[in-house]
């Protein structure tokens, strides 16, 4: 028996010096760290990347006359004030603006260009000291106070312009050996903080625009208004072939204007319902954007999908490829989690520098932090890629599925159009939509649908949903 034990225990000794062995040979040859690309590094990248967060330097002022009490009675000595040897003399309104030392304890630290040093806390300013502000941004590497660069639409721009910050030298001596001096600025080399100055989580996400109609039918019966849905939505007719597939078919006579009223006041109504609805979504989620024109202007449509549910999470139209349209989408994804997963989330996307950034931006404000995956390029030339690009075809595929849709509609003519035409066919998607995944059945089922036996029936009912789910938000908001 005793020789059993033994045998094990020798037998466990050499196992662990082999996994030991092993582990140091991962370690030296194999890169752990996956996340990283073989050209991340390189300086061309620099610029797609977001910073990380810079430090909050808080001013606390103190009165002097503690300080010199407390230095008396810890030192034993008095902090006399400043014996003048020299005509530099300092003005009697100079006060330090940390401690209120007056003149007779102020040094000028640097002669004639303004910058002035405390005797008694030992503080350096001058008239743009940061203790007349409420807070200063400091860079998170070398602490130097940030510097107001520019103004974009949804942020201001703030840079650490200290030529010694270890950032700075790092970026500068990866630039290539023979780059010109004068090409530099094509390089992104200092640190960078982007300060939002849009509150993008007070945004009404389901407000109804102004010029929709009513549901008050004088001619027409809301079948008929199911009807139009079905055939410009399900079937991805124009308005004007619609009305043309309504007279010739059913013998209903309705101008193309009032299939767009019908659409446009549906889409308002149902959308509520369709971004409210609990999909109970996985911890996968794919992310990317594509363009549509609005009078004849590019704008974009944003999409955040879950890629193993195959429902969309989010979306939104917006005029610019900027940062602010890509934090709404994903507030309106992430707001369909009962509970936020954090760092158990895969959030996919491609290269696009918007993506970090707003995921910074979403964990600074509201707690939600995870980590964004890019999929860079069109090959699998890493791991990561290789990993994770059949998450990415699955969005890619789904843009060209809304493409398909879109090309009917010539354009959008306004972008309140633009933003209820998608989410009428993220609608259709979800809920209507035979998908081959489902079995050739739409991807979320309502009970409410089991006694609906057509289509034209099946919008009517989810305009039901629609108008219930206002009146709820009503209530709260009285409430």
């Amino acid at each position: 028996m005793n020789s059993i034990i033994t045998h094990l225990i020798l037998y466990n000794q050499y196992l662990l010096k082999q996994i030991s062995q092993l582990l140091l040979f991962i370690a030296k040859y194999i890169p752990l760290k996956q996340w990283a690309f073989n050209d991340s590094h390189s300086p061309e990248y620099q610029k797609f990347k977001v910073d990380r967060l810079p430090k909050i330097f808080v001013s606390e002022p103190i009165d002097y006359e503690f300080l010199l009490a407390y230095y008396q009675h810890k030192y034993g000595k008095m902090v006399k004030p400043i014996k003048r040897r020299s005509q530099n003399t300092v003005a009697e309104t100079v006060k330090c603006p940390r401690c209120g030392a007056p003149h007779q304890y102020i040094f000028k630290n640097n002669g004639t260009k303004g910058q002035y040093l405390c005797k008694v806390c030992n503080e350096r300013f001058n008239e743009t000291n940061i203790y007349n502000r409420p807070f200063a941004l400091r860079c998170p590497y070398c602490s130097n106070i940030l510097v107001a660069k520019k103004d974009r639409k949804h942020f201001r721009i703030h840079k650490c312009v200290n030529p010694k910050c270890s950032y700075y030298r790092q970026n500068l001596a990866r630039l290539p050996k023979d780059l010109k001096p004068a090409d530099k600025h094509k390089y992104k080399l200092h640190y960078i903080y982007r300060e939002f100055t849009v509150d993008f989580f007070k945004m009404d996400l389901h407000g109804l625009p102004k010029n929709a109609i009513n549901f008050d039918f004088k001619k027409f019966n809301p079948h008929i208004m199911g009807l139009c849905l079905t055939y410009h939505v399900n079937l991805k007719l124009s308005t004007r072939q619609t009305a043309h597939a309504l007279e010739e078919i059913h013998g209903i006579k309705i101008s193309h204007t009032m299939v767009a009223n019908y659409a446009m006041t549906a889409a308002a109504v149902i959308k509520p319902f369709t971004d409210t609805f609990d999909y109970r979504p996985s911890n996968i989620l794919s992310a990317d954007e594509t363009y549509i024109k609005v009078k004849g202007i590019k704008h974009y449509v944003w999409i955040i999908m879950d890629a193993c549910k195959k429902s969309i999470l989010g979306y939104q139209v917006s005029d610019t490829r900027a940062v602010g349209p890509c934090i709404l989408t994903m507030r309106m994804a992430f707001e369909k989690f009962k509970s936020f997963p954090g760092k158990a989330l895969k959030f996919i996307a491609d290269g696009y520098s918007a993506y970090p950034l707003a995921s910074q931006h979403c964990k600074q404000e509201k707690g939600w932090d995870f980590d964004v995956t890019q999929v860079i390029g069109l090959t699998n030339d890493d791991a990561v890629t290789t990993e994770y690009r059949w998450v990415k075809q699955i969005v890619e595929r789904l843009n060209r599925t809304f493409k398909y849709s879109y090309r009917v509609t010539c354009g959008y003519g306004s972008e309140n159009g633009s933003l209820y035409g998608v989410s009428l066919w993220v609608t259709y998607y979800n809920f209507l939509r035979p998908h081959p995944y489902n079995y050739w059945r739409p991807l979320n089922t309502l009970d409410a649908f089991k006694h609906a036996d057509n289509m034209p029936a099946k919008w009517q009912i989810l305009i039901l949903l629609g108008q219930k789910t206002i009146l709820d938000m009503q209530k709260k908001q009285v409430v």
